[in-house]
């Protein structure tokens, strides 16, 4: 089920199946901002990360010395959340866990995304509450694409000395940094940027990049606040690029004991709830 909210500016489309944003159009020019789901290059359009992101060694975590299963990036994206507000302009949807969910994720929580267009804006919310009576460990990030075309150009607010981390065949971060930036802002969108899978970027000053284009003068202003880690992915020469804030990351050969120790992880104590949220902005002028 489609719920699509509006208000002078822009009007967007919210699946219920992930709770996920699947349209964002400009009502002055018409343009659609989001990448559309093209099956046979990339059927998402901006799935929800959760409880883990990226993927596990083996598949599997451990907790309290028992193995649980995870596909990559969770299950939150291949649930149906339930509408639990909508207004003109808004919507929010929730997914709480069940028996089902506790088989492979052992905690009791509630997923809530909320969807605000303000102005020119474009606010999506994510909240986790703990139901539990034990710490919950668990990760969340997000995945919207947005459409563009080779040579247009991602510019971070602040100048960057960057690395990034890479994936190999099993999508299992590996030992090795490669530059990125150099003191610089701009990151050219090229054929070959993607090539070696997603930019999994750390330690940046930025809170905020822009989707620019040589071809035009519209600007999508994407803010992802304090987010710890930012993926940045497109399958090579795709005319989309996605711009992920992620509270937490893909596992290493590093072995753990147990989910608290993963790199990323987050801590939520019970009855305590964590938040975040991204914002898109678009420019017209």
């Amino acid at each position: 089920m489609l719920c699509k909210i509006e208000n002078e500016y822009l009007s967007a489309e919210i699946n219920d199946f992930g709770a996920e944003l699947s349209s964002l159009k400009s009502k002055r020019s018409g343009v659609e901002y989001l990448w559309q789901g093209n099956p046979s290059v990339w059927n998402g359009r901006s799935p929800i990360l959760f409880p883990i992101i990226g993927q596990l060694l083996d598949g599997k975590f451990t907790y309290d010395g028992n193995d649980y299963y995870l596909p990559k990036h969770g299950f939150a994206r291949e649930c149906v959340f339930s509408l639990s507000q909508s207004e003109d302009s808004y919507a929010k949807f929730t997914l709480k866990s069940d028996d089902d969910s506790i088989r492979i994720f052992p905690f009791r929580f509630e997923l809530s995304v909320s969807f605000k267009l303000d102005g020119n804006n474009i606010v999506v919310s994510h909240e986790v509450f703990n139901k539990d009576e034990k710490d919950m460990y668990f990760s969340i990030g997000a995945h919207p694409g947005f459409n563009c075309a080779l040579g247009d150009y991602l510019e971070f607010d602040k100048r960057e000395i960057l690395s990034t981390e890479r994936i190999d065949d099993n999508a299992i971060i590996i030992d090795e940094k490669f530059p990125l930036l150099e003191n610089t802002s701009i990151m050219e969108i090229t054929k070959d940027i993607f090539i070696h899978d997603a930019l999994f970027l750390s330690g940046f000053h930025s809170s905020r990049i822009k989707l620019k284009s040589p071809r035009h003068n519209r600007e999508l202003n994407f803010c992802f606040e304090s987010a710890p880690f930012l993926g940045i992915w497109a399958k090579p020469g795709a005319p989309y690029v996605c711009i992920e804030p992620w509270y937490g990351i893909n596992d290493s050969y590093k072995m753990v004991k147990d989910i608290s120790e993963k790199r990323g992880i987050q801590k939520l104590a019970p009855q305590r709830a964590f938040s975040f949220k991204w914002t898109a902005e678009i420019s017209e002028p």
